[in-house]
């Protein structure tokens, strides 16, 4: 199975998903700044880089994990993923699509645009920090509840 987080930038709550999901961060506490900082791919995806879907690795059970940022139109983006991965020969269901931006809030979206578009990491980044530690249980419920999915198929 292929596993993709996605979300608008792909660098904050998709990539502390596909973390979570392969033990890289605890599902038990929030991690500290330099434990997201060490991620390596947090906050750090640039305007080159959307749309790409980037490989973060395999979870204990053999799934692939990846990451997407799909900017603002979702449906589009997804669709035509959908029907690329078809053409390529892959059967659609052996792919799962998970939209972590359920899992954002306001100050997520604030930092994460100051840090990513506007070019102000000093400013953004520690927002965006702050915003995914108090969002980070709910990212740890959904990534919970996608490898209990997983558990189902």
């Amino acid at each position: 199975m292929k596993i993709i987080y996605h979300c608008v930038g792909g660098t904050h709550s998709s990539a502390i998903a596909s973390a979570i999901h392969l033990n890289i961060l605890p599902k038990n506490r929030i991690p500290s700044k330099k434990e997201l900082m060490n991620l390596g791919y947090f906050d750090t995806l640039e305007k080159k880089d959307r749309g790409k879907i980037i490989y973060r690795g395999k979870d204990e059970f053999g799934n692939e994990i990846y990451t997407l940022g799909r900017q603002f139109n979702k449906e589009l983006v997804l669709n035509s993923l959908k029907t690329a991965y078809i053409l390529g020969g892959g059967n659609i269901k052996d792919i799962l699509l998970i939209d972590t931006m359920k899992t954002v809030n306001t100050l997520m979206k604030i930092g994460g645009f100051s840090s990513r578009r506007l070019h102000l990491v000093s400013f953004g980044r520690p927002i965006v920090i702050k915003g995914s530690q108090i969002a980070y249980n709910n990212i740890v419920q959904l990534v919970e509840d996608t490898k209990n999915k997983l558990l189902i198929h």
